[in-house]
């Protein structure tokens, strides 16, 4: 099954809110606001500060802010910055030590696949989940577009 971890989740939940907010929030506003463990937001957050994506600040004013604007922060970019690469097949395209690697049939088709999902991943923003939130009459009316390269 295809699913994002629930670290993924939480990242995207965070780049959501701060979108929104236009500003910074702490780990424990962001947390307690949607009821995720404090200390599990905390590190999904210094993750997605470590990949470049929040801008951290300390001290009595401190808090995460988008380290750039949410046009231009990618559902990909948030993904992979938690979970690594964006994989369907327990082989990689290098990895030969698998014992079906010179006979699978699968693999390439897979392979494909993913690509299409990454692409159709890279091509969603932050702003057109923050969009879709701010006015909720578009979020019945019309799903997130995604805009697939072929």
């Amino acid at each position: 099954m295809l699913r994002l971890s629930k670290k993924a989740d939480y990242g995207l939940i965070a780049m959501k809110h701060l979108a929104l907010r236009n500003g910074s929030s702490s780990a424990r506003e962001i947390a307690e606001q949607f009821d995720i463990p404090v200390e599990l937001m905390a590190k999904v957050l210094q993750r997605l500060a470590r990949k470049g994506l929040l801008a951290s600040q300390q001290g009595t004013r401190g808090g995460y802010a988008l380290a750039k604007p949410a046009t231009a922060i990618t559902i990909a970019d948030v993904i992979q910055a938690i979970d690594g690469p964006v994989t369907m097949t327990a082989c990689s395209e290098t990895d030969e030590n698998c014992g079906q690697y010179s006979k699978c049939n699968v693999r390439d088709p897979l392979w494909r696949i993913k690509e299409r999902i990454l692409t159709a991943l890279s091509t969603c923003t932050i702003s057109e989940m923050a969009v879709d939130a701010a006015d909720p009459d578009l979020s019945v009316t019309r799903p997130l577009t995604v805009h697939a390269r072929h």
